[in-house]
């Protein structure tokens, strides 16, 4: 956990795995969004149960996409279903770093 809040700037942490069917229907509109904001580090992270950041950020659900900006979260995206709420919150996230 001390690792994600020493992050500066603006960072994604992408909660899922390979496998999830979830996961792999909001990756189209995941990738779509990212591909718009590449110097933004987009972290997947492989969560499971009993996963100490999974549940540091209490993930419930996957995908769970968290949004920060140097080391706090400013928005939180559980199963995207659209581009455009992705796009919503890495809007959010570029505001907040500058």
């Amino acid at each position: 956990m001390s690792e994600v809040e020493a992050f500066t700037g603006p960072v994604v942490l992408d909660f899922g795995n390979e496998w999830c069917g979830f996961c792999q229907a909001a990756l189209p509109f995941i990738s779509a969004a990212m591909a718009e904001h590449a110097q933004i580090p987009h972290i997947k992270i492989a969560d499971g149960r009993g996963k100490p950041l999974g549940r540091a950020f209490k993930v419930k659900l996957w995908p769970t996409l968290i949004f920060l900006s140097n080391g706090k979260e400013i928005a939180r995206l559980v199963r995207p279903d659209n581009t455009d709420a992705v796009r919503d919150a890495l809007a959010l996230i570029d505001n907040a770093a500058n």
